[in-house]
């Protein structure tokens, strides 16, 4: 690894033994690291370095790691930097604040060296795949039925009320403030479908506001329309140089840009629309499908599904179900990092790895194990040079109708969550599997559960925990926890969850949502 290719670690702890012992494995590993022994000593490294990956206990004088993983997370330049806590608290509820505050795993102390080194390895190959990808959340703009949103910004208070009135009364979703510093901290989360703006404003001018969008990967492609009392030529020829839509002047009025923003949605949904219809085309071609219209019915169970597309689009996730005998069912949920139809088709290319592992383990004496269908698909993923670079999670669940056990191996999945009607008590079940192709021994074994009259299992991607709500709140795991529990879950937890989050998005969805639930019948 050259040096300018290696990757910066801070790790925090007020033990200099631990700080010490961490940074001299991974210097071993040839990482280069930083060290703090409390938030204060961090926060100013994350300030003037540039951090990859933070290792952080937890304990710490004044300000604990939970507390601090979350004032990292609220700084948008932050908010996607790995964060793994260090700790000896191993308790469930210490493991659902990790979650909680933002951290992306938790290694309990005394940790295995090599064990914390391929977490490490995990999360900053992850964040590779993610940059050489596009985040999830920054997939090009595309539009459905719901409402188009659009950031106004103005420093003239009488003009936002104005347009904020004409454009919802016209049937848009309209956000109005008036400064460009308003605007950038609400535009991660809202999530515009188009950005207005005046250009003559005190203090940050439009110019530079653009300016700054152009370096945010996730708003660069946001169609822009200058919003201005000036029309010289040298005006707009220097809006046009920073790639903008369109541009307005204010004595138009109202109507004028309504119709304006009207034209560039119907131009953007016309591309959208084509896009998908040669997508459509493609795959009706290849007779592929990486999700079937309705999950199966199987004796002594019921299974539903949930699976929408974002925005419509075919994506990374896909399901499948395979009848092992009359006695055994395999399901399975993936989740695959790309942008649209790239997505879709590394999707429909892991779908015929694992269907080719299944065949191939119903060969062996481990047929009923999801553990060595993962170790199959791994082994091939991991030779695999293309299909290993990108980002996959993978649920395989087997359920049997006369023991009424399951069995469950994951990839760098989200957990299942088992709600125990019976006692209204609710589990999540982890696994400590690698990512897909990330190292040839993936560390799959097999979770063993024996399910109660009533119980259900939740399988599910992450786009339902991190989807938001128009103020930028996050779905999360709190508000899943207050769903389940509730007793209308028990009767339909698939409508009753859908109902909340549908509710709770206004379809705002962030990424493709894809969800199983599996109860065993009274």
């Amino acid at each position: 690894m050259k040096d300018a290719d290696k990757k910066s670690i801070l790790v925090i702890d007020d033990d200099v033994t631990i700080r010490k012992l961490i940074t001299h494995h991974l210097k071993l590993n040839n990482y280069t690291t930083h060290e703090a022994k409390n938030a204060e000593e961090a926060f100013q490294i994350l300030k003037e370095s540039q951090i990859d990956l933070v290792l952080s206990d937890v304990t710490m004088d004044e300000m604990d790691g939970f507390e601090f993983c979350e004032k990292v997370r609220s700084n948008e330049k932050h908010r996607f930097l790995p964060f793994v806590f260090v700790t000896a608290k191993n308790t469930l509820e210490d493991k659902f604040k990790a979650i909680e505050s933002g951290g992306d795993d938790i290694i309990t102390k005394p940790f295995d060296i090599k064990e914390l080194i391929l977490k490490v390895q995990a999360l900053l190959k992850r964040t590779e795949i993610y940059r050489t990808y596009g985040l999830k959340k920054s997939i090009q703009s595309t539009f459905t039925e719901r409402k188009t949103r659009i950031l106004f910004v103005d420093d003239d208070p009488t003009i936002t009320k104005l347009f904020k009135y004409n454009l919802e009364s016209a049937g848009f979703d309209c956000n109005a403030v008036n400064s460009v510093d308003e605007a950038l901290k609400i535009a991660g989360h809202y999530h515009p479908d188009i950005i207005i703006s005046d250009i003559m404003m005190p203090g940050t001018d439009g110019y530079v506001f653009r300016k700054k969008l152009l370096e945010d990967e996730n708003l660069k492609t946001v169609p822009f329309i200058f919003l201005t009392a000036k029309a010289t030529d040298e005006d707009i020829l220097e809006g046009y140089d920073l790639g903008i839509t369109d541009y307005v002047v204010k004595t138009a009025g109202p109507k004028i840009v309504i119709a304006k923003v009207s034209a560039i949605i119907k131009s953007l949904r016309d591309e959208r629309n084509k896009a998908i219809s040669e997508l459509h085309q493609a795959a009706s071609s290849l007779g592929a499908k990486v999700v079937p219209d309705n999950a199966p019915v199987f004796n002594g169970y019921n299974i539903r599904q949930w699976h929408i597309p974002y925005r419509g689009i075919p994506g990374g996730d896909f399901i499948d179900y395979y009848k092992v005998d009359d006695d055994n069912l395999l399901i399975i949920l993936g989740d695959v990092m790309g942008k649209k139809w790239g997505a879709w088709y590394f999707a429909f290319a892991y779908a015929g790895y694992i269907r080719s592992s299944v065949r191939g383990t119903l060969q062996s004496l481990d047929a009923h194990s999801p553990a060595e269908i993962l170790k199959r698909v791994n082994d091939a993923v991991y030779q695999d040079s293309k299909i290993s670079e990108v980002f996959v999670a993978l649920s395989v669940v087997l359920i049997n109708n006369k023991t009424f056990e399951l069995k469950y191996c994951g990839a760098g999945d989200s957990p299942l969550i088992l709600k125990e009607v019976s006692t209204n008590e609710i589990k999540k079940i982890s696994s400590e599997g690698l990512l897909l192709g990330l190292n040839k021994k993936g560390n799959y074994s097999d979770t063993v559960l024996k399910l109660k009259s009533g119980d259900i299992i939740l399988m599910m991607t992450d786009g339902i925990i991190e989807s938001r709500n128009k103020e930028g709140k996050q779905f999360g795991e709190l508000k899943l926890e207050e769903v389940i529990t509730s007793v209308e879950f028990d009767k339909a937890p698939i409508d009753v969850l859908k109902e909340e989050f549908i509710s709770f998005t206004n379809q705002n969805f962030e990424d493709d949502i894809s969800i199983i639930t599996i109860q065993l019948k009274n």
